[in-house]
C-alpha cells in the first residue's frame, strides 16, 4: 500500500517558523514528483508547491514564493516544506500528495495518493 505520512505542523506566532515533513512508502519516491497542497477551513484545497524527482526543479503559489522552500531526500523517502514568515492566512491543513501519471509543472490534475494532513496554525 502507498502510504504519506506529515508531519511538522503545530502553532506558530505571525512571523515564526515551521518545518514540515512527508515520509513515502508504497512508490518509487526517486521517480516520483511531489506536491504540497493546503486546505483551511470553508476554502477550497490550495496547492503550494512541487518539487521535481531529483529536486532540482520546484515551483510555488505566488502566495507562498519566497517564504516556502520545498525540498527532498530521496534516500529517505522524504520530502519537506520549510515555512518562514508565517502569516495568519498561512493556517490550514497541509498535505503532501501525488499521482500515478501526468504531474507535470509541481502537480496534478488530481491525486491519487495524499496524506491524512497535519495542521499549521499561526496565530
Amino acid at each position: 500500500d502507498v502510504q504519506l505520512v506529515e508531519s511538522g505542523g503545530g502553532l506558530v506566532e505571525p512571523g515564526g517558523s515551521l518545518t514540515l515533513s512527508c515520509v513515502v512508502s508504497g512508490l518509487t519516491f526517486s521517480v516520483t514528483g511531489m506536491t504540497w497542497v493546503r486546505q483551511a477551513p470553508g476554502k477550497d484545497v490550495e496547492w503550494v508547491s512541487g518539487i521535481s524527482i531529483g529536486g532540482k526543479r520546484t515551483w510555488y503559489a505566488d502566495s507562498v514564493k519566497g517564504r516556502f522552500t520545498v525540498s527532498r531526500d530521496n534516500s529517505k523517502n522524504t520530502m519537506y516544506l520549510q515555512l518562514n514568515s508565517l502569516k495568519t492566512e498561512d493556517t490550514a491543513m497541509y498535505y503532501c500528495a501525488t499521482c500515478r501519471r501526468d504531474w507535470s509543472a509541481g502537480r496534478c490534475e488530481s491525486y491519487d495518493y495524499q496524506g491524512q494532513g497535519t495542521q499549521v496554525t499561526v496565530s
